[in-house]
């Protein structure tokens, strides 16, 4: 079994729960999926200076969350980071993973015991809606459909 980097990997099995993303076979695939995809502009905008290929996960933290639980369901959770940003991650049942984790290198994160995010309030900052929207597109571009932006 090949071996990845971000939190939980090991026992990241859960299945897509979302026809539109059925051959998503789990969070792994989906994080190889997204590896060609992240970049600068799905990056967050005070990071961007930081972002690399080597860091491709730096800044992209909310929006991949939210797009996996798009595609396994479950819920966002958020660690808070000096700054009072949360850094979030994705629970589905006793699964917890986090796609993005590798941006903080050595770094212990807690995923015990954090609030649950919401939408609403990460998707009220519009570049960050943005973001997301673009995210989800090319995950679809990549996987051969349509895209159709609302």
């Amino acid at each position: 079994m090949k071996e990845y980097k971000f939190y939980g990997w090991q026992s990241a099995d859960v299945p897509a729960i979302s026809d539109e993303y059925k051959e998503i076979e789990n969070p792994r695939h989906l994080y190889d999926l997204l590896s060609e995809i992240w970049c600068a502009d799905t990056c967050a905008p005070r990071m961007r200076d930081g972002w690399s290929k080597e860091n491709m996960t730096l800044g992209q933290c909310s929006i991949t969350a939210f797009l996996a639980q798009d595609i396994f369901g479950g819920e966002v959770y958020g660690i808070l980071r000096s700054g009072g940003n949360y850094h979030c991650y994705n629970v589905i049942g006793d699964c917890v993973f986090d796609l993005t984790s590798e941006q903080f290198g050595d770094e212990v994160l807690s995923y015990e015991d954090n609030p649950k995010q919401s939408r609403e309030v990460h998707f009220a900052k519009e570049e960050k809606r943005l973001r997301y929207e673009y995210l989800k597109a090319e995950l679809r571009k990549a996987l051969g459909k349509s895209v159709v932006l609302k």
